[in-house]
């Protein structure tokens, strides 16, 4: 019983970030919306919709922080990891932003399952 509860976190937290990436044009919205069903997904009341959401959260800004600098780096050399470091760098605290949002839909969510 252990391991299906597990394994609905964890399709709940991927399934909260596919969302935020793609609600991601709505600022406030989409995150909410996407912490939310994470939550409603994640089942396990309020504490597990709200890490739910918020782990959805933080690994967009992680997957996205490394891309940008992988990419710029492989772009543009020594001058493209300093350009990538301070895009990461924002990106990291739109991170804070997103799981925020998301961990306050995913209580919603919990509440609500």
């Amino acid at each position: 019983m252990s391991s299906k509860k597990e394994g609905s976190f964890w399709l709940a937290v991927a399934v909260g970030f596919v969302l935020m990436v793609v609600l991601g044009f709505a600022p406030v919205i989409g995150p909410l919306v996407a912490g939310l069903i994470a939550g409603l997904i994640a089942g396990g009341g309020v504490w597990n919709g709200g890490k739910a959401g918020f782990l959805s959260g933080l690994l967009g800004a992680v997957i996205l922080s490394a891309m940008a600098i992988i990419g710029s780096t492989f772009l543009l050399g020594i001058f493209g990891l300093v350009a990538g470091l301070g895009i990461a760098g924002a990106l990291i605290i739109l991170a804070l932003y997103h799981a925020v949002l998301g961990l306050i839909g995913g209580v919603v969510g919990g509440l609500l399952r």
